[in-house]
């Protein structure tokens, strides 16, 4: 918006009392490459025409009908901060947890600093599912120490992981090794852990002519199966290491149920049905079908990879099947005349609240290009006012927060909280020790 509209000024709303989202939050600590992109994203935040308001809760502090009032464009991209559920029996066991709490709660976000986190009384952890992030948490669980000390990751968890007595990590599918949703970056990484024995049965890399229809229709797809294969074929000319650690890829496998321990507490592990792919020679899609029979990994911890979720916005349409807010090209349409796209005027999406909880992070390029470009068309049209319409915009966020006592956190005042983390962990050797508590938090940016 700001390249693009020269006289347009960019207030960014956040919850949290820091920026940057997913990057501070979701991406794994040994992924520092990764996190540069917030160079991109400060230059943002000091832009003179953009201010970053933190620490401002929508529907909480700030309804979207107020911020309709104030401003002429309104962009949700609040991104997906539930998750999906299996909807089995023992799915609220002890000792079950989602893959975006465990990233958040190693990641230091405030909101799972405190989560509980029993890495002590099992030696197995099974992951369910097989995409990014499951590989991202099989590999925290399993990566030697000395390489965690020097990244981001939280003190609490760093020390928790010290502690652990996780010893083998099983990934779960629901398909075969041609479908893994994974990318191959990711799963070369998780293969070349030094120190851990992997396990894949040799009958699951056959391939069918269905899967070989995918390989040719999906390059992806043909390189992540190509990287298995030749794990495979390593596997089966080497002897197993003197490693304690396992990694196990099972493949064609859901799960049923999860099993209580003694006292019906915590999990003691999960029934997996058997699975088969179908599909038809089109497409070369498959999808997995039960096959009535079962077996059971026994486990203390359960992580699911199943699928982030969008939370609803009171006032905000919304497709719960879909887990989206209904848009056409990041226009919010409204619910009860989908069939003659009339829109939310003045009100757009961006990222996985449009799309839903796909793609990485270079993806949400794109999707922001094509929300902008709707929001030009619609400026062009005269669909949202010109800029002498009543719509007081930062004024008039700043008199309502001030009106409300909201303690917002400016983008100076997280360079203060960036400062101290940075000191913190100059001291450990770390790039920075993150503040994980919202006191100290806003504590330090208002000192």
């Amino acid at each position: 918006m700001l390249k693009r509209h020269q006289q347009v000024n960019v207030d960014i709303i956040e919850r949290l009392p820091t920026p940057f989202g997913l990057v501070r939050s979701g991406v794994a600590p040994d992924h520092p490459e990764t996190k540069v992109v917030i160079n991109q994203f400060s230059r943002v935040g000091t832009n003179e025409r953009c201010s970053f308001f933190g620490n401002v809760f929508l529907g909480k502090d700030i309804s979207l009908s107020e911020l309709r009032k104030l401003y002429h464009v309104v962009v949700l991209a609040y991104g997906a901060e539930s998750d999906r559920e299996l909807g089995i029996p023992g799915e609220n066991l002890d000792g079950i947890l989602s893959a975006r709490e465990f990233v958040w709660w190693y990641n230091g976000h405030p909101d799972c600093t405190n989560l509980s986190v029993d890495l002590q009384s099992t030696d197995t952890a099974v992951v369910i599912g097989q995409g990014n992030v499951a590989l991202d948490v099989a590999r925290i669980l399993l990566r030697p120490l000395k390489d965690l000390a020097t990244t981001d990751i939280a003190e609490h968890a760093l020390s928790d992981l010290q502690k652990s007595c996780i010893r083998k990590v099983y990934l779960v599918g629901r398909r075969g090794p041609v479908q893994t949703a994974c990318t191959a970056k990711e799963l070369r990484e998780i293969l070349g852990i030094p120190g851990v024995n992997l396990h894949i049965k040799e009958g699951d890399l056959v391939t069918s002519s269905l899967d070989e229809v995918e390989m040719k229709k999906s390059r992806s797809h043909k390189r992540v199966y190509e990287l298995f294969r030749k794990a495979g074929d390593s596997l089966s000319s080497h002897q197993i290491s003197n490693s304690e650690l396992d990694l196990h890829f099972v493949f064609c496998r859901k799960p049923e149920s999860f099993l209580p321990s003694i006292d019906q507490r915590k999990v003691a592990g999960v029934c997996l049905e058997k699975t088969c792919l179908k599909g038809d020679d089109a497409t070369g899609r498959q999808y997995a079908v039960g096959t009535g029979e079962f077996e059971t990994i026994k486990c203390g911890l359960v992580l699911k990879s199943i699928g982030y979720k969008s939370l609803l916005v009171d006032e905000l349409p919304f497709d719960q099947s879909k887990g989206i807010v209904p848009n056409s090209k990041g226009r919010v349409l409204l619910p009860s005349k989908l069939d003659n796209t009339v829109y939310v005027n003045g009100v757009y999406v961006v990222g996985w609240l449009k799309r839903g909880p796909t793609g990485i992070i270079g993806t949400n390029l794109f999707c922001a290009e094509e929300t902008v470009e709707s929001i030009t068309e619609d400026i062009r049209a005269g669909l949202l006012g010109g800029c002498h319409s009543s719509h007081p915009g930062r004024v008039g966020l700043l008199e309502a927060l001030q009106t409300k006592g909201v303690q917002y956190v400016s983008f100076n005042e997280w360079k203060k909280i960036d400062a101290k983390e940075k000191e913190l962990g100059s001291v450990k050797g770390k790039p920075r020790e993150k503040i994980t508590s919202w006191e100290e938090l806003l504590k330090v940016a208002i000192e």
